[in-house]
């Protein structure tokens, strides 16, 4: 290898799949990583300068990576906060495969393409603030839909439409 030490650790994930093609073992670790969009960190960023997105991203790399037998309940915390449209992706197919073994997700977020998905919605208002922290739809994604007094209802609906996305209604 031509590489030292320090230049590993400038490599950001997707050049270290390259230089590393040939070590499997290390590969799927940095595949988990690049799967939940975190290629473009560097090997030797130090951990206190992630983003609270990152951060949460590079413990859901973990977990992904990670073949628990037992079913696992995951709380998120706006995880999208400061993602980039095409990482959001990235995310959604970490949930999916999390779903896909069995596991739970909760989420606490704003992001319409994250709600879109989600098969239960509980929609908390109606405004923010003391006026606010009332349940006021709980149920189906369909349901939020028709909701007069959902606001999230109501902005989806909008995404939905713009999008051609069919709206249940």
């Amino acid at each position: 290898l031509d590489k030292t030490i320090h230049d590993v650790l400038e490599m950001s994930v997707d050049e270290a799949l390259v230089f590393f093609q040939d070590r499997p073992l290390l590969c799927e670790k940095l595949r988990i990583l690049k799967k939940v969009g975190l290629g473009y960190l560097r090997l030797g960023q130090p951990a206190p300068t992630f983003s609270g997105g990152e951060a949460q991203r590079l413990k859901l790399a973990f977990e992904v990576g990670a073949r628990q037998s037992e079913r696992v309940l995951y709380l998120f915390d706006e995880p999208t906060t400061g993602l980039h449209y095409h990482d959001i992706s990235y995310l959604m197919g970490a949930f999916e495969e999390l779903l896909e073994r069995g596991h739970s997700i909760v989420a606490i977020e704003h992001n319409m393409e994250i709600i879109q998905c989600a098969d239960w919605i509980i929609d908390l208002g109606r405004e923010g603030g003391s006026e606010g922290g009332d349940v006021v739809y709980e149920g189906p994604r369909e349901g939020l839909l028709n909701s007069s007094l959902s606001y999230t209802g109501q902005y989806l609906k909008r995404y939905l439409e713009k999008r051609g996305a069919k709206t249940f209604v």
